[in-house]
């Protein structure tokens, strides 16, 4: 499971022209899920994203976690983090989680997050989508459960 989070003043995303998810200060989380991801997996990266101390403190530091500046979470589904660029320039997509899989798993972690006291917005699930953020720093954290 991977997880690239953009520390942003705020962030929506469209479907069909419609705004479907809106946030101001927070993370804005492309979530790319692959065959042997399990709610364990999800359950460490989703606790490493919530504890993540990358707002800064009255002293300029990168000390705060979005938690403690309140802030907000969009989650995007995105199977393309997953793509496979070994051969040749049309990528292949064979390590992303199946539909059906993927779609349970970022289910879960949407609404674990919820339990967070954190406030969620989403895209839709498989929906061609128009991610809109202003990035914060920029600050770009990749989480792969593979390194934690």
């Amino acid at each position: 499971m991977k997880f690239v989070i953009q520390r942003v003043k705020n962030a929506s995303v469209e479907v069909e022209g419609k705004i479907v998810g809106k946030i101001n200060q927070g993370f804005l989380v492309l979530i790319g899920i692959t065959h042997d991801d399990t709610k364990e997996t999800a359950d460490a990266l989703i606790k490493k994203l919530i504890n993540l101390r990358v707002f800064t403190d009255e002293n300029y530091k990168m000390n705060l976690s979005i938690k403690d500046v309140k802030g907000e979470l969009l989650l995007i589904s995105q199977f393309t983090l997953y793509a496979d660029c070994k051969k040749g320039n049309r990528p292949s997509f064979t390590n992303s989680a199946k539909f059906e899989t993927a779609n349970e798993l970022y289910n879960y972690i949407v609404d674990e997050c919820k339990k967070k006291e954190i406030k969620v917005q989403t895209g839709i699930f498989g929906a061609e989508m128009k991610v809109n953020l202003l990035n914060n720093g920029p600050v770009t954290i990749i989480l792969d459960s593979n390194e934690i």
